[in-house]
């Protein structure tokens, strides 16, 4: 192993703040990588990283010494794709919005592997806001209007939505047919968050968009669990039309409100920096975005 090795060893624990986490993203011993990390440290005569029994953090060196690093490496990936033709490898760690898995990724994964048969990954479901660099993903998979973040998002497609409600709900509490009478109705809330904001439904009426707060019974954090809520006569929804296309077509909910219907919601990838990526994610993102391309509006 060479000063190289040495250097993709520090940026990892760095990154994860482990050891231990740092080997088993690098497929190496414990020991190797505390080795490698002494030896680097040896050759520059400066510590790196303060180890104690419950923190792994950068010396000032450290973090002068990983910004040089990560670019340097960065460039070094990059000069390496442009001349070699092998195909990436490696473990791929990605965090996918459970309802975009399940029908946009997960069915058709095969591919991308049997292209890239070098490659594993590691599949985790979520909604929420990571870490990406301290939880050691690559990239996340998400729906929705993104927040203010350091990351890069690139926008993949933007799916159609309506707004639904099951058959006893409507029976209880009658059909909405304008944006005034929603003040009689409630909606089912949505938050990853307990201390959720007021949940509204938006509308676009005349290319201007609505935005209604409505009473709620119950908030959930979870896409299965929003549907699920609808379906049992509890509010409200609006969601893709690709999540609920068989319970429209069943009956099992009714779309309300069609002369107004919700905005269309925005599906992304994220990742931490492009200076960063590695081969595997770069064209992970590059499949991810084919296979999206169809579902543009």
């Amino acid at each position: 192993m060479d000063r190289f090795d040495e250097m993709k060893v520090f940026i990892r624990i760095a990154e994860r703040k482990s050891f231990t986490l740092a080997a088993e993203d690098l497929l190496l011993p414990k020991s190797t990588v505390t080795n490698l990390l002494k030896r680097l440290e040896k050759r520059l005569n400066t510590r790196l990283i303060e180890r104690t029994t419950r923190q792994v953090n950068l010396t000032p060196d450290g973090a002068r010494f990983f910004t040089r690093c990560a670019n340097l490496l960065s460039e070094l990936d990059e000069m390496e794709n442009l001349f070699l033709s092998s195909s990436p490898k490696g473990l791929l760690r990605v965090n996918l919005q459970g309802t975009l898995a399940k029908h946009f990724v997960v069915p058709y994964l095969d591919t991308f592997l049997t292209q890239y048969p070098e490659i594993s990954m590691h599949v985790a479901e979520d909604d929420r806001q990571i870490d990406l660099i301290n939880e050691g993903v690559d990239c996340v998979l998400r729906a929705g209007e993104l927040s203010d973040s350091s990351l890069i998002g690139r926008r993949l497609t933007s799916l159609t939505q309506a707004t639904v409600a099951s058959p006893y709900y409507l029976e209880k509490y009658g059909t909405p047919n304008s944006l005034a009478e929603l003040k009689h109705h409630k909606a089912i809330g949505y938050s990853l968050d307990t201390k959720s904001k007021p949940t509204s439904l938006d509308f676009i009426s005349s290319k201007d968009l609505f935005s209604f707060e409505m009473n709620t019974s119950i908030t959930v954090a979870g896409a299965d669990l929003y549907t699920g809520s609808a379906l049992a006569g509890l509010g409200l929804i609006q969601v893709p039309r690709y999540r609920i296309g068989q319970e429209l077509e069943a009956g099992k909910l009714i779309e309300v409100l069609t002369n107004f219907p919700p905005p269309s919601m925005p599906v992304s990838v994220l990742y931490p920096s492009k200076k960063h990526l590695s081969s595997r994610t770069r064209v992970f993102i590059e499949w991810l975005t084919l296979r999206f391309r169809n579902y543009e509006v």
